[in-house]
């Protein structure tokens, strides 16, 4: 699966599961790590860890297991790499906190609905 695939796809899953605020970011031309960030929002600690565990059980049925996890033990933000695509999982005060959006603010947001 191409990574633009795997953002859309795990961002539609998040948007289907209740996640909030989910959007895709093509970060391509702005990183050396990665080309797409899809962020979201849960409503409790046990919400995004619940979003998490099924956007993995997602890749994983296609055989695709992340590099890393971080944030999931203590975390109100949980990052999972997938290499080029990455996803953080916020509570409320953490992406409200952090800002993710408006550090990478120009780079294009895609559309996961179809």
């Amino acid at each position: 699966m191409d990574n633009l695939k795997m953002a859309l796809k795990v961002a539609k899953f998040l948007d289907d599961k209740k996640a909030q605020d989910v959007i895709v970011l093509d970060i391509a031309n702005k990183s050396s790590f990665a080309d797409y960030m899809v962020l979201a929002k849960g409503g409790s600690m046990r919400q995004i860890v619940a979003l998490v565990d099924g956007a993995e059980d997602v890749f994983a049925a296609d055989g695709i297991m992340p590099k890393n996890v971080e944030g999931k033990q203590s975390s109100d933000w949980i990052l999972v790499d997938y290499g080029d695509v990455l996803i953080n999982v916020f509570t409320k005060d953490a992406r409200d906190n952090y800002k993710i959006e408006k550090v990478w603010g120009d780079c294009p947001t895609l559309s996961y609905k179809e």
